[in-house]
């Protein structure tokens, strides 16, 4: 997947990644409690034991891993390297990987983050970079452009299952669309006529339930959090996105990486939301 050219779309290559391996993607997400439940103490070699069995695990049979880059960072230089060396290893092996960094700012600031995920020769290149457009959709101009220049995506936060979102998601502008559906527009236009998918997805909550006032057809993907842990279940997703579930990228983290360190048993937990995910949104 990650050998094609350079100039195939993030959204081509997602679509086949689906098509091929399930739309399930597993976080790669060390935090402190969860390095404890697999034995490993809450340092750099903790971090590097448990990304690596993660990507050992997952990378040749889900399509995206997802990392969370703020577990990395919290160990400054050293635990940004082991998310570099847990990126270039997932994508070698077929994952596609979305960095799940949530950057957004303005002007150059916003450029210099794009760099940092989006540019092809980055060590931190990633296929996608979840980012907020809360400083106003046109402050991600910056990522849209490099994204597209580099046959990468973007994840734009828009109804996310956090309960304090809705204060900025649902609130209505002077036109009478609220906020989160102002974003879903903009991805929409960006996606206009793309082939067989568009690169510029939505952050969209599984736990939402029903979004029948929201247009979900953006013509991109949307990656949907909230199964597992947080309590929705593979069979919600034909309810909570409707006609537009074939394009959902469910993401499960704890209800996967509980099951660690034996990577059979991450296999086998992963292969049984994958099972149970194409079993709900394959049409009967």
């Amino acid at each position: 997947m990650t050998g094609t050219s350079p100039l195939e779309s993030f959204g081509a290559r997602l679509r086949r990644a689906m098509d091929d391996r399930g739309p399930l993607c597993v976080g790669i997400d060390p935090h402190a409690s969860l390095l404890a439940e697999w034995g490993l103490n809450d340092d750099v070699a903790g971090l590097e034991r448990f990304s690596r069995t993660v990507v050992e695990a997952m990378a040749d049979r889900v399509a995206v891993l997802k990392p969370q880059s703020a577990f990395f960072e919290r160990f400054g230089s050293r635990g940004v390297a082991v998310l570099e060396k847990a990126v270039v290893e997932a994508r070698a092996a077929g994952a596609l990987v979305v960095m799940d960094a949530k950057r957004g700012d303005i002007g150059s600031t916003m450029a210099a983050y794009a760099e940092s995920f989006l540019r092809k020769d980055a060590p931190l290149f990633s296929d996608a970079l979840t980012v907020s457009p809360y400083l106003g959709y046109g402050s991600l101009k910056p990522a849209v452009e490099l994204a597209r220049e580099n046959g990468a995506g973007l994840f734009v936060l828009a109804l996310t299952s956090n309960p304090e979102g809705g204060e900025v998601q649902h609130a209505v502008r002077a036109d009478g669309r609220n906020v989160g559906a102002t974003m879903l527009a903009h991805l929409a236009a960006e996606n206009a006529g793309e082939e067989p998918l568009g690169s510029f997805g939505a952050v969209v909550g599984a736990t939402l339930g029903d979004l029948s006032s929201y247009d979900l057809a953006i013509n991109g993907p949307l990656l949907a959090p909230g199964i597992g842990a947080q309590g929705a279940t593979p069979a919600d997703l034909p309810r909570v996105f409707g006609a537009a579930v074939r394009n959902v990228v469910p993401n499960v983290s704890r209800g996967v990486l509980r099951h660690g360190p034996d990577v059979g048993a991450l296999r086998s937990a992963a292969d049984r939301f994958a099972e149970e995910i194409r079993a709900a949104v394959t049409p009967v």
